[in-house]
């Protein structure tokens, strides 16, 4: 399937490794230039070769802090025209809420939820103006339904979600959408975090606890992050205009909902 979107140009946060990953390699694919932002400059400059070397589109990078004002300058000099903003970043800490400070509350809220409403702000006037614009926040399946130990995601990634319900149904008519998507549990990093911080508690290996976990889904298994990039990619293509203000799952069937 051609997605219609090769020679737009796509910023990518959080993109090194992991989800962000996927969802840059699935959109170099289709053609399009990404600039991907990570702290870790090694392994984003090993990210970008590997993208490259899909030879797709272009592949710019731009290692910082995208919850500073200088890390959103420094990306946005290098892509001041997105028509796609992917918006993520690294989950807060797992733990008891009673510990919490008022400083870890703040860091959660700033990097997953005001972060990307100033990167919103900052690029969905020019999408609008251009007619064209994909806004994809990576949140969580916990918006969904919370998890009791990720307390600061919850109300974090919560409060983007009430934002952006807001402002998607103003700016479809510009074909721009503003979705999330909400991932459940994928092969990343930040699952074998919070699977070996667990399994040290109960004297189990991080193996046997990935393993486990695993067991527990109904599809058997963790999702890949490609297919996780993959889905993205759809969501931003030049025929998903009609979709606009959605959370949608994968999860791999763990919420036992309905809606």
């Amino acid at each position: 399937m051609d997605l219609g979107i090769a020679g737009k140009w796509a910023l990518v946060c959080a993109a090194s490794k992991g989800l962000g990953k996927g969802c840059a390699g699935a959109l170099v694919r289709e053609g399009v230039n990404v600039v991907i932002t990570a702290r870790g400059a090694d392994a984003l400059e090993a990210t970008a070769a590997a993208l490259r070397a899909l030879g797709g589109g272009e592949v710019r990078t731009v290692a910082g802090d995208i919850t500073t004002p200088a890390g959103r300058e420094a990306v946005l000099k290098a892509c001041p025209e997105p028509d796609i903003l992917i918006n993520n970043a690294g989950g807060p800490p797992p733990g008891d809420f009673r510990n919490w400070t008022r400083d870890d509350w703040i860091k959660a809220i700033d990097a997953n939820m005001l972060t990307p409403i100033e990167l919103i702000k900052a690029t969905v006037d020019g999408m609008m103006a251009r007619k064209f614009g994909r806004i994809v926040n990576i949140t969580s399946a916990a918006v969904k339904a919370p998890i009791e130990i990720l307390g600061l995601s919850n109300g974090a990634r919560a409060g983007l979600t009430g934002f952006v319900a807001g402002i998607a149904r103003k700016t479809v008519i510009n074909n721009v959408t503003i979705n999330g998507l909400l991932p459940g549990p994928f092969a990343t990093d930040r699952l074998r975090g919070t699977a070996k911080a667990e399994a040290d508690k109960r004297g189990i290996t991080p193996d046997q606890m990935l393993a486990e976990r695993a067991k527990q889904n109904p599809s058997g298994r963790f999702g890949d992050p490609e297919e996780f990039g993959l889905f993205c990619a759809f969501l931003c293509g030049a025929k998903a205009g009609f979709i606009t203000g959605q959370n949608i799952l994968l999860d791999g069937g763990a919420f036992p909902g309905t809606l």
